[in-house]
């Protein structure tokens, strides 16, 4: 069970900015590749960028790898790689065995064929036999939960269903490799406590590569993390050691170097302190943080984000709260925010919050340790079971 199924050695991945330079470039390798010389160079031509730059890990059966970072960091580009569906401009990649990949929402489905043509489709292509795929028909439908929808085209489908659907079919061929991108960002409770369940599974056998920007996704399933930042990695090791850089990245947003404890970030904002904050909390409570501080004039906010770090210093949870939108007044204001129910363990918790403008552009308010709770909850590992969904309120 200690054999390599994964090995990347320096892989790299440019693109280009410009649609037209992009077509020439593609022609120009293209014909040097036909010439049988290597057209790829690792030296970037007007326009170009590299979207992965340097990535080498490994990585063997039984062992599942979480990749985080922002959006743009490499994360989907380098699954795609490793999936083939595009090819490196350097490094090498070897993969050993069968591979499964969801990398995109409805990726390789037909949207006018039924959900059922599609598994039998999705399944030849992945290698399986009409006679296997007979056999694992009844176990794919049962698993995505569409039963009733199987004969309509998947075009009708919502993004859970195309996710349910596409996620049976990776995992029903058994791989060797199963590659996941943010697969659990979009399914609902229920549906996210099956596929642990079925990465657990797999994980018998294959090894996995699950990216999210989700830290307990990671966090639950994980053995190694890299964290990706502009197409390098950043930094690689455990989950409990990768996560809270990953978490500062996330509060810090484009500002680097702000004090520790007590920031805030907009000019426009003053003041800011949290009061009525839950001190204990009961399994599967309700966290609750009265946010109270000045704006000299109009701001909006549609984000905010919540870290419930533990006494180790790691993430234990991760709130976020989106498309919230609401707007502050030129005045003294008082923001309440709720979360969902918590599932955590007994311990004791800080707190850290961070407010966005509209459209995550700019910091509103950032508070590193805004509050401190006790929670009296059973001993067990991981953290809430989801995230919760929760609101946020100007009073």
């Amino acid at each position: 069970m200690s054999d390599v199924l994964v090995r990347a050695d320096g892989v790299s991945k440019k693109f280009c900015r410009n649609l037209k330079r992009s077509l020439w470039y593609g022609v120009k390798d293209t014909l040097s590749d036909l010439a049988g010389r290597d057209g790829t160079t690792l030296e970037l031509r007007p326009a170009e960028f590299w979207a992965v730059r340097g990535v080498s890990f490994e990585l063997r059966r039984g062992e599942c790898l979480g990749l985080i970072g922002r959006n743009g960091a490499g994360k989907t580009t380098l699954l795609k790689m490793l999936n083939g569906l595009i090819k490196p401009d350097g490094g090498r990649i070897e993969l050993h065995g069968r591979v499964g990949a969801l990398i995109a929402l409805g990726a390789g489905f037909n949207p006018v064929l039924t959900g059922r043509e599609n598994i039998y489709v999705n399944g030849s292509v992945l290698g399986l036999s009409r006679r296997e795929i007979d056999r694992k028909l009844d176990e794919i439908i049962d698993f995505a939960e569409i039963e009733e929808f199987i004969d309509s085209p998947v075009q009708s489908y919502s993004s859970g269903m195309q996710v349910r659907l596409g996620f049976a079919v990776a995992t029903a061929i058994e791989p060797d490799i199963l590659l996941l991108d943010e697969v659990l960002a979009v399914g609902d409770a229920n549906f996210q406590a099956k596929c642990y369940q079925r990465i657990g599974y797999a994980l018998e056998k294959a090894a996995v590569i699950l990216v999210s920007h989700y830290p307990y996704h990671i966090q639950k399933v994980c053995d190694e993390t890299i964290l990706l930042e502009h197409g390098h990695i950043k930094a690689m090791g455990p989950p409990a050691e990768i996560l809270p850089i990953y978490a500062d990245g996330v509060a810090d947003g484009a500002n680097v170097g702000v004090e520790k404890t007590h920031t805030i970030l907009d000019d426009t904002i003053s003041g800011a302190k949290v009061v009525n904050a839950t001190k204990k909390l009961a399994y599967a409570g309700k966290l609750e943080l009265t946010l109270i501080f000045d704006s000299l004039e109009p701001v909006q906010c549609d984000q905010a984000y919540l870290n419930i770090i533990d006494a180790a210093g790691n993430v234990h949870a991760q709130v976020i709260m989106e498309g919230l939108v609401r707007a502050f007044e030129k005045k003294h204001n008082t923001v309440r925010i709720i979360t969902g129910p918590l599932y955590i363990s007994r311990g004791r918790y800080r707190v850290s919050i961070i407010l966005l403008t509209a459209g995550g552009k700019k910091t509103l308010i950032q508070l590193r340790n805004c509050t401190q709770f006790e929670a009296d909850g059973p001993m067990r590992l991981g953290a809430a079971s989801y995230f919760p969904p929760s609101q946020i309120e100007v009073l």
